[in-house]
């Protein structure tokens, strides 16, 4: 029983010294904070060292790079989409019902024109052949020795040129029985690349039915509709540019090859038919392509595309303001033009005398201490001090 009341006693006294020093470290805490502990500091210390000072998170002054407007040239091109296709294309397919006698070409063949591809069962078509041609023979025949009796008075006109007709007709026999067994075989009307089949021989092939593809792929053409206020920008002849989304920074060089001669009462434009040149073969049919018309050639202001910040429909850049030693960005809405190759058209906003910053946008605010790229900290880390030695 004495046992149990000491290990009571302990534990009561082990709980009272715990509550006592919670107590006591709750108060130290709160004379710490109000006697200027760091966390207080931090809160509400001097400015250039916390947050929301003129240098930036932990006092830091930023480092910026620095470039001035100049002078570059914009080509003005209206940009159009359009489809590419073979300069020739075909979808070969056949003329009667019949069975597959023999496939002559493998998949992504390059053929030439003529070239036989398939071969159709023609065991009919050649007796029929066979029967005209000995039937083209006997008509000459009875025709020859007519013609020799109306020579010597033994036959009337009549006869003979009764004969005639026969033998004529027996030769147009001849030539429809030839047809139909040229029917049977399938020859490239041009030259080109195959395309996939699934043909083999023993499938029976339906009047219509795809065979193969062909396609001339020595250069593409592009079909694109031109609005008709954009006329005077087109002619035949005129050199173009393309760019497709599969080849990112590759431009094909093309021309227009011809106008058509009406436009689109519905869409209220013009078909151009151009063609552009596919090395190595990346141009395929079906492809989208943006076509780039040029409208125009001209020089003006232009900065960078990472100088240019763009908030809606409008756009800013940050300008370098030097006042009394010290200098920061202020923050200046500018009328951007053209985006050409990384650079941006600057319209009004900006002087060839001024100093922009390249880049790190989302870094700065407008009034915020910088300096240049590879200039020295300032003393402190703040915008005070000596003036900060200008890039370049």
């Amino acid at each position: 029983m004495l046992r149990r009341h000491f290990f009571l006693a302990l534990a009561v006294g082990v709980v009272l010294l715990m509550l006592v020093a919670g107590g006591l470290k709750l108060f130290s805490g709160g004379k710490g904070d109000a006697s200027g502990s760091p966390q207080a500091a931090a809160a509400g210390g001097k400015p250039g060292k916390g947050r929301g000072g003129p240098g930036g998170p932990r006092g830091e002054v930023p480092q910026v790079s620095l470039v001035s407007p100049g002078n570059r040239t914009f080509t003005e091109r209206l940009e159009l989409l359009g489809v590419a296709k073979g300069r020739q294309s075909v979808t070969l397919s056949a003329a009667t019902t019949q069975l597959v006698s023999r496939v002559l070409f493998t998949p992504g063949q390059r053929v030439a024109k003529g070239q036989v591809l398939v071969e159709l069962k023609t065991t009919e078509q050649d007796a029929a052949l066979a029967q005209a041609r000995a039937r083209e023979v006997q008509a000459r025949r009875a025709y020859e020795r007519w013609r020799t009796l109306g020579e010597q008075g033994y036959a009337s006109v009549a006869a003979v040129d009764q004969y005639d007709a026969a033998w004529k007709s027996a030769r147009a026999d001849v030539g429809a029985a030839e047809a139909r067994l040229g029917d049977r075989v399938i020859r490239a009307p041009f030259s080109g690349v195959v395309g996939l089949s699934d043909i083999a021989p023993g499938a029976i092939i339906n009047p219509g039915a795809a065979i193969v593809t062909l396609d001339d792929l020595s250069a593409v053409r592009v079909d694109f509709q031109v609005p008709d206020r954009f006329l005077s920008a087109v002619k035949e002849g005129q050199a173009l540019t393309a760019t497709v989304d599969a080849w990112p920074g590759a431009r094909f060089e093309g021309r227009i090859i011809r106008l058509d001669t009406r436009i689109d009462e519905r869409t209220r434009a013009l078909t151009a038919r151009s063609e552009f040149a596919s090395p190595e073969g990346k141009l395929k049919p079906g492809m989208m392509l943006r076509v780039g018309v040029s409208q125009g050639v001209r020089t003006a202001l232009a900065l960078p595309e990472s100088a240019v910040a763009v908030q809606g429909e409008g756009a800013s850049v940050f300008v370098v303001v030097e006042e009394a030693g010290r200098m920061s960005v202020q923050q200046k809405p500018v009328v951007a033009g053209l985006r050409q190759d990384g650079w941006v058209e600057i319209l009004e906003g900006v002087t060839p005398a001024d100093r922009v910053v390249a880049d790190g946008l989302n870094r700065i605010q407008s009034g915020q201490t910088v300096r240049p790229a590879g200039a020295p900290p300032t003393a402190g880390g703040q915008g005070g001090g000596a003036a900060p030695r200008r890039a370049g």
